[in-house]
């Protein structure tokens, strides 16, 4: 996968050495020098990379995907559809501002074929190339809509949409744990000063300069992301939605992570807002078009990767392309050019990651398949992939996660729903109304109820 992304000296598609090198030169190049870098750390961020690339999909086709298949798009997604796209942003690949810096010769290191590039930008000092400074549009894109080619592969959750063709209501899910929810959130939120503040690679030479930029970015986009999340659940779904305020969280940590190193605080704001409402009416646009993404993950990180990507190019200026050391000197973002740049790499992503991504999918649904069955489905995977005995007798109190419309009223209440009376089918298995599953208390009695 380094080899691929970062090798040095291999241009994607016109050396053949890109296919077989690992660019030792690179990690090597300081050893035994104590004011040079050996470039370990350059290897370590490309796994972590990497990593996060391959579990972005895994949210979008969560609870019907037979674990074999996670397996094979797993190795596909780290070995092939984002080394590409890394080489071509970070590496001397054609969108990279390394790449598109002109070499001795005027001429462009990038190349593609043998030509030349970036040929949308020209070949001269006025190209910086791609601005992705932390991999809002090459990892979260990448892994953004690989999710969403997988989850139509895959097809929805079974009784998501009840069955029936014109109704685009779906089942109300189980309830989940918002105690957890929040948890992994803020380990989120906190794991993210890694990406940006660490992009850098090094604290000397100005360097700290640009983490600390970035941690205050980061820090502003991700708090607006939550508050309008908020605002938003409030406004249109009459409460605040824990689950929404905090996917806004990652909306705006998305949204800003390309452009955390070359916006202004207050652009951050601006940032963080816009992918907050890209994701409610995102969410909502799935759901209109039948596409089960348990957890919004092509919309947090597809579609706010790319309005990252635009947002770079609408908010930069050239003052902080220079402050975050890139290699061009020119006068790219006050002419717009950068926004065209900008949006030409999000199309060239799209394009790249849709075509593998969904060859790779439909050759693992016509092989091993994507889909396990509906019995193992409806047990649940952690009993059924995995052995998970405590899981399975847990399942049998709690319920499936989707669970079909009972014939009584269905009741939404504190991010959750259940049941006033009746009952609701279980497999084969049959239970009566919610009450022996959530304790009734003064508290939540004494609040009205919504119906859903």
């Amino acid at each position: 996968m380094y080899s691929r992304a970062l090798g040095a000296q291999c241009s994607m598609w016109a050396d053949p050495c890109f296919l077989v090198s690992f660019p030792a030169q690179d990690i090597y190049n300081g050893a035994g020098d104590v004011d040079k870098s050996d470039g370990w750390e350059k290897w370590f961020f490309q796994w972590a990379f990497t990593g996060t690339c391959a579990t972005i999909v895994a949210g979008s086709v969560a609870e019907r995907t037979k674990i074999e298949a996670y397996f094979i798009y797993s190795f596909f997604i780290t070995s092939f559809i984002y080394p590409v796209v890394a080489h071509w942003g970070w590496g001397a690949g054609w969108l990279s501002a390394w790449g598109g810096y002109p070499d001795p010769d005027d001429h462009s290191r990038g190349r593609i074929l043998g030509i030349h590039t970036p040929a949308f930008v020209g070949l001269s000092h006025n190209s910086n190339g791609m601005i992705d400074f932390a991999g809002g549009g090459i990892v979260h894109m990448v892994g953004g809509f690989s999710g969403l080619v997988g989850a139509i592969v895959v097809g929805p959750r079974r009784d998501r949409f009840n069955g029936n063709a014109h109704d685009n209501h779906p089942a109300n899910a189980h309830h989940a744990n918002k105690t957890l929810q929040v948890l992994g959130t803020m380990i989120l939120w906190f794991t993210w000063y890694g990406v940006t503040c660490g992009k850098p690679l090094g604290l000397s030479g100005g360097a700290g300069n640009i983490a600390a930029k970035a941690a205050m970015n980061t820090t502003i986009a991700a708090a607006t992301g939550c508050c309008v999340a908020s605002v938003l659940s409030k406004a249109l779904m009459a409460r605040y939605d824990i689950s929404l305020c905090l996917n806004g969280i990652i909306a705006g940590l998305v949204s800003v992570t390309a452009a955390v190193s070359v916006v202004e605080p207050w652009e951050a704001v601006v940032i963080g807002a816009v992918g907050a409402l890209l994701l409610y009416f995102g969410h909502h646009l799935l759901i209109r078009l039948r596409i089960d993404d348990p957890l919004d993950a092509c919309v947090v990180h597809g579609l706010c990767g790319m309005w990252g990507l635009w947002a770079t190019g609408l908010f930069c200026t050239d003052d902080n392309v220079q402050y975050a050391a890139y290699p061009g000197v020119n006068t790219a973002c006050a002419s717009g050019r950068q926004f065209g740049v900008q949006v030409f790499a999000s199309l060239a992503i799209i394009g790249w990651t849709v075509g593998t991504a969904g060859s790779m999918f439909l050759f693992i649904a016509w092989t091993v398949g994507m889909r396990v069955s509906d019995d193992e489905e409806s047990e649940g995977l952690d009993p059924s992939e995995h052995g998970s005995e405590h899981h399975r007798s847990y399942a049998g109190i709690q319920g499936y996660p989707l669970l079909p419309r009972p014939h009584s009223q269905d009741y939404s209440f504190m991010g959750g729903s259940f049941q006033t009376g009746g009952s609701w089918q279980r497999g084969s298995q049959e239970t009566s109304a919610l009450s022996s599953a959530r304790p009734s208390n003064s508290r939540h009695t004494s609040q009205q109820l919504t119906p859903v």
